[in-house]
């Protein structure tokens, strides 16, 4: 994340992680503040057993992109609520150049639970335990749906 500001909200992408049991790494590196930083933590993430990447800043902060810039793994952006409701980080976050891909999630809490998920519905591709995790998972909101009442 852009900055430790942003931890509250993406604590919900690392919890999502734990829940499925996907060993993950959580940083806060500036695409502008520590540039350096971020290209070197990036650049060195496959060798560390890294297979997805999540991203989240806020503003104009665009630090999805620059980390799409040094990797070639699947780079999911969070925008970050802000003083604009979030909006400049959403745009800043999804108009990437063509070529240079950033998958871009909703703005906020919804955002980094839902840029885990897909973090997590990536990396069970390969591996059958994630995907039968994401299976009961999913079942479970159906049941959760399905059971509310709304009061009358």
């Amino acid at each position: 994340m852009g900055s430790t500001s942003d931890w509250e909200t993406m604590k919900n992408a690392s919890d999502v992680l734990k829940d499925f049991g996907v060993p993950h790494e959580c940083r806060a590196l500036s695409a502008h503040r520590t540039p350096e930083a971020v290209v070197e933590f990036v650049s060195s993430a496959e060798d560390r057993g890294v297979e997805v990447m999540i991203a989240a800043a806020g503003g104009a902060a665009h630090l999805a992109g620059v980390v799409a810039a040094h990797t070639i793994l699947p780079v999911l952006g969070v925008p970050m609520p802000s003083v604009l409701n979030g909006l400049d980080s959403l745009l800043s976050t999804v108009q990437m150049p063509g070529g240079i891909p950033v998958g871009t999630l909703a703005i906020g809490k919804a955002g980094a639970k839902n840029a885990a998920l897909l973090a997590v519905a990536i990396l069970a591709r390969k591996r059958p335990e994630l995907r039968e995790k994401l299976i009961r998972f999913r079942e479970s909101q159906t049941e959760k749906v399905k059971a509310a009442t709304l009061p009358v």
